[in-house]
């Protein structure tokens, strides 16, 4: 033990004398063991186990995508339901319907999305509450609700004596059993509430299955999509005809949005790792070879391999632990942050990332590996019959053998061959993003907001009613002060999710493609600074009574009508028929309408791709139960919040605003492409600006050592007659040669890698341009790294310097 202490100390001693090379290896493996923890404890999460519920990797939904690639769960039918939970590949079955409603408890409506659940919902998902109990089998005739977490914390201030008091939603009071914990997020409900599926005289339900042990997907897949298809035929007139309909796991979906870009993000946090430890592995070297000496003498007088091993083993040990401490402190604050920077609606919400453990060990097992061995291996050399060699030289000479060169030569080549390879992956994600950003959206979401109006049930039941509703929203909200214009929409922009096949008069169907539809006021148009590129829009009148005119796009003209005059042809939308309360259409809804515009094309399909061809309804012609008013202020759209919501239950004290409202700014840089090119360029360039950090730091302590090892060599030259220049361009024309072999390598690398990354951004990677900047930011880093031991070199008196041993 006695002898242990005095190895820390000594060790500790070594250490603080030097406290550059100290700070510059912790910090090396604190950064890899932080990023590369982080990232995976994101990945696992949010791609492997994102969800708390029992067997979650058994538990499927019936999943329906259009053609434009939009999905949704379908309601799937009672006798199908029946059917499901027969089928011999189906352990359970929880019917679920979502409804959102208002707590009139206020004096403002707060809006409540509520998911009604079968009642073996919650031992189906087998997540206990955090406050009070769940509702079971028993309670589904029972008015209780159990509240989410997050609906916990905003509505009742996280106050734990919520359980027993009444939430009086829609004028139904509910005794609230129960708080869920954070992580339990279905739906993304504000309040679970039972549904009483003997009673009710729904038709349909959406459900969520589980799987029984040991049955696999394609076994699932062809027994539950016979049942779905089934369905389809005992229900001709469905909306689902002619879908895409697939059976999915819960997490799917995240696993499509996010999954390669995590994976992807991974990799690079893997190669700023192997770059952190290459960093490190440099740093030992060089302090080892400069020891030789020292060791050298220590084993002369006496001292057993067994001896200096056991003392550079301490010193390793020491080194690799104290940045092992620091990488896992680093980690827990950059975690959260991490998942901060996720996409919006890309992942479940509430969502907790905690440190993966195994990870954890991992990196601290690796860097710990690292040190140790190359702490340990000038200490290997001494088992070689050298120590007379070394006792005769000089600590330089000791210092700079040709195979501890070589070694040097070699890890700085390496690393400036992966920073190179992350350079230009940031690069490529950079300028992705930018093109991204100067994307021409066809419409101006400044200064907007769009503010959802959800229909309760029972209410505005017939056509005239709802329409006169919608128009007197319209016309209160726009006296507000600071409001400029308010427009009618089913869909507000960026999102464009209702497709439907269209015919022309005279030309048959569009060939199989769906067509955008959306259903707005005449207002629209000019609120989003869409031009009205030839006739003219529906005039009041015309748009209060739902004619059946339309407004098409400059798409559809491209597609449909190319080189033709549009104006005066009509379309129909087979599908757009009524089904009251929830759907009220004019009579004829699907019927001809005749073309009387067209407008500039607003981005309907992505911000990554070109707008597909819509066309536009007066809003009155086909209202579902929920409705958008589309709001333009004269400074941010969120200071009328409050004045909107006022006036809105002004006009009906039980109605309610949606939560939350979110500008069209938002909202665009929330769409999936918009996200994960943010996400990629900033994690992309932290990774890469690291790496180059990390990659000059090991440059720059090499040539440092390199030049001490030297410094009689360059008193001898400068002695003969070599400038100061002479020197400093030999210092650089040596480190040259493991520099340019590693921009070398790298580029190899990334033209292997062009593919991957231009999956991130299209067009971006793989440019000539594109690698030559990266390998001009490489090279100015490399020589400024470089540079100021040359110039330290080029300093130094001939006289001391040949005094040098």
């Amino acid at each position: 033990m006695a002898i242990l202490l005095q190895d820390i100390r000594f060790a500790l001693r070594q250490l603080w004398k030097h406290p550059g090379f100290a700070f510059t290896a912790v910090f090396s493996l604190a950064l890899g063991i932080a990023a590369t923890v982080a990232v995976f404890s994101v990945i696992y999460r949010v791609l492997l186990h994102p969800f708390p519920y029992r067997d979650a990797d058994r538990i499927v939904q019936y999943n329906i995508r259009a053609k434009t690639d939009f999905e949704y769960t379908p309601l799937i039918y009672r006798e199908q339901i029946a059917q499901l939970r027969q089928a011999r590949s189906v352990e359970d079955v929880v019917e679920m319907e979502e409804e959102w409603q208002a707590d009139t408890t206020t004096d403002i409506p707060q809006d409540v999305d509520m998911v009604f659940l079968s009642g073996n919902a919650f031992p189906f998902f087998g997540v206990p509450a955090m406050l009070g109990r769940v509702f079971l089998p028993s309670d589904v005739q029972q008015p209780v609700a159990v509240l989410s977490y997050q609906y916990w914390k905003r509505r009742f201030n996280s106050n734990p004596a919520v359980l027993g008091q009444s939430l009086r939603v829609n004028g139904k009071a509910y005794t609230i059993l129960g708080v869920m914990p954070q992580n339990f997020t279905w739906w993304d409900a504000d309040v679970y509430a039972p549904l009483d599926t003997s009673q009710s005289n729904r038709r349909s339900y959406m459900t969520v299955v589980r799987l029984k042990p040991g049955v696999s997907r394609a076994q699932a897949d062809t027994e539950l999509l016979g049942i779905f298809q089934q369905m389809i035929h005992d229900h001709p007139h469905s909306m689902l005809e002619g879908m895409k309909a697939e059976v999915i796991g819960i997490n799917e979906r995240f696993q499509r949005s996010l999954g390669n870009t995590l994976s992807i993000l991974f990799a690079a946090v893997l190669l700023l790792l192997v770059i952190a430890c290459v960093n490190v592995s440099v740093l030992l070297l060089a302090r080892g070879s400069a020891r030789q000496h020292e060791f050298a003498i220590r084993a002369a007088v006496g001292a057993s391999t067994r001896r200096i091993v056991r003392q550079l083993l301490t010193e390793a040990t020491i080194l690799g632990l104290t940045g092992a401490v620091a990488g896992v402190l680093i980690t827990y604050g950059v975690a959260p942050y991490l998942a901060s920077l996720l996409p919006f609606e890309l992942f479940p919400r509430g969502i907790h990332i905690p440190i993966n453990f195994p990870v954890l060990v991992f990196s601290i097992f690796i860097a710990l590996l690292t040190s140790m061995f190359f702490g340990l291996f000038p200490a290997l050399q001494l088992a070689r019959p050298q120590i007379r060699e070394v006792m005769q030289a000089n600590t330089s000479k000791a210092a700079g053998s040709v195979a501890g060169k070589r070694i040097h030569g070699v890890l700085v080549a390496g690393q400036m061959a992966l920073a190179l390879v992350l350079i230009t992956a940031a690069a490529a994600g950079l300028v992705g993003f930018r093109q991204l950003m100067k994307t021409d959206l066809g419409y101006d979401p400044s200064h907007t907001a769009n503010y959802s109006i959800p229909i309760h049930k029972g209410a505005y039941t017939t056509w005239e009613s709802r329409a006169t509703y919608f128009q007197q929203l319209r016309d209160s909200v726009a006296g507000i002060p600071g409001v400029e214009s308010v427009s009618l929409a089913l869909i507000s922009p960026p999102s464009s999710e209702w497709n439907f096949p269209a015919e022309i008069l005279g030309r048959g169907d569009t060939g199989g493609e769906l067509v955008n539809v959306n259903f707005v006021s005449p207002e629209f148009f000019q609120q989003l600074r869409i031009p009205l590129l030839q006739g003219r829009l529906w005039d009041p009148t015309e748009a209060s009574r739902g004619a059946r005119l339309a407004i098409v796009n400059k798409a559809f003209v491209r597609r449909y009508f190319p080189g033709g005059d549009v104006l005066g042809h009509s379309v129909r939308v087979p599908k757009l028929t009524g089904s009251p309360p929830a759907v009220l259409t004019v009579d004829g809804s699907d019927s001809w309408a005749q073309i009387i515009g067209v407008v500039g094309d607003a981005r309907n399909n992505g911000l990554d791709s070109p707008a597909r061809p819509e066309i536009y309804f007066p809003f009155s012609f086909y209202m579902v139960d929920i409705g958008q008013l589309l709001i333009r202020t004269q400074g941010s759209p969120l200071a009328v919040e409050q004045a909107v919501r006022r006036r809105v239950a002004e006009v009906n004290p039980a109605q309610q605003v949606s939560y939350p409202v979110i500008p069209l700014t938002d909202r665009v840089e929330h769409e999936p492409e918009w996200a994960r090119g943010r996400l990629v360029a900033f994690l992309s360039t932290t990774f890469s600006a690291l790496a180059l950090l990390l990659a000059s730091v090991g440059l720059y302590s090499v040539v440092s050592y390199s030049v001490s090892q030297r410094t009689n060599e360059f008193g001898i030259r400068m002695a003969m007659g070599a400038q100061r220049r002479h020197i400093v361009q030999n210092v650089l024309a040596t480190a040259s040669v493991s520099v340019g072999a590693g921009v070398l390598v790298g580029l190899g690398l990334s033209f292997g890698f062009r593919g991957l990354m231009a999956h991130w951004m299209e067009g971006a990677a793989g440019s000539p341009l594109l690698l030559l900047a990266a390998c001009l930011l490489l090279l100015v880093v490399a020589f400024l790294a470089c540079i100021v031991p040359a110039l330290r070199a080029s300093m130094v008196q001939p006289m001391k310097a040949l005094r040098v041993k």
